[in-house]
């Protein structure tokens, strides 16, 4: 009886220290800050027929936490990116002004409305990790609003309300999920609002509770006992290669189509 209740304090205590240093790490902070429009060195407009890239951080983090996978990812993606590749990093508390920007990288002329031209002359790509996972879906659903297509949404342990819904504007969507024990739990499935006009390249599930993960460049309070399979899976060399992967397959494609003239 002793041993079951020592193991059942433990199990409640490390559940307790889980969530409480997953609300210190999501909790705002004075080190948070936002992306500005100054920061996003994207031009407006954006070359006819380029691709753009945008990736949302989790939690409170900075839009460009060096130590993040997210911009890990968009800074390997700028490496050698010709001049027709652009990528930016953004909190996923900042979806307004990347919403305003892109707006204005595709309004060619200027008279504030999106003509069909407009709003199909740049490929788009979003992803994100954990709440930036959902910010890339709620982004992709507000761009369907002026008929702009996304080419690709890509979510990481993603977490938010709705965000198992693509909606039609996307043309190939991958959900990356961990379904451990634990208190954060990223989305299962996430399915075409029209199947017709969406593919949904590949839901895959990552398990952690027997893999060790490099979590050094997070916040000692996050490592040991407490690790979260939702931090190591930011953490995850694998997960982050795989989404690499489709990315640069999408960026590929849409080059391949403009080539063919099989953009639409």
């Amino acid at each position: 009886m002793t041993s079951s209740v020592s193991l059942f304090s433990r199990a409640v205590f490390t559940s307790a220290a889980s969530l409480a240093a997953l609300a210190l790490l999501a909790a705002p902070c004075t080190a948070e800050k936002r992306i500005r429009r100054a920061d996003i060195l994207a031009p407006a407009p954006l070359p006819e027929g380029s691709v753009l890239v945008v990736g949302f951080l989790g939690a409170w983090e900075p839009w460009d936490n060096p130590k993040r996978s997210v911009r890990k990812l968009a800074l390997r993606l700028r490496e050698g990116a010709g001049p027709d590749l652009f990528v930016e990093t953004a909190g996923n508390h900042s979806r307004a002004t990347i919403r305003k920007f892109i707006h204005e990288a595709l309004d060619r002329n200027k008279d504030g409305k999106l003509d069909p031209a407009e709003a199909r002359s740049v490929g788009i790509i979003l992803y994100g990790q954990s709440f930036g996972g959902a910010a890339s879906v709620r982004l992709a659903k507000e761009l369907k609003k002026w008929d702009v297509p996304v080419r690709l949404t890509v979510q990481v342990d993603s977490i938010g309300r709705g965000d198992h819904l693509i909606p039609s504007n996307v043309k190939r969507a991958v959900n990356l999920y961990q379904r451990d024990p634990g208190p954060v739990r990223g989305q299962p499935w996430i399915k075409a609002e029209d199947p017709s006009k969406t593919e949904i390249l590949a839901n895959i599930r990552h398990f952690y509770l027997l893999r060790d993960v490099d979590m050094s460049d997070y916040p000692r309070l996050s490592r040991g006992m407490m690790t979260l399979s939702h931090w190591k899976m930011d953490n995850d060399p694998i997960v982050w290669a795989q989404v690499e992967a489709f990315i640069r397959a999408e960026i590929v494609r849409w080059q391949s189509e403009k080539i063919t003239g099989g953009i639409r």
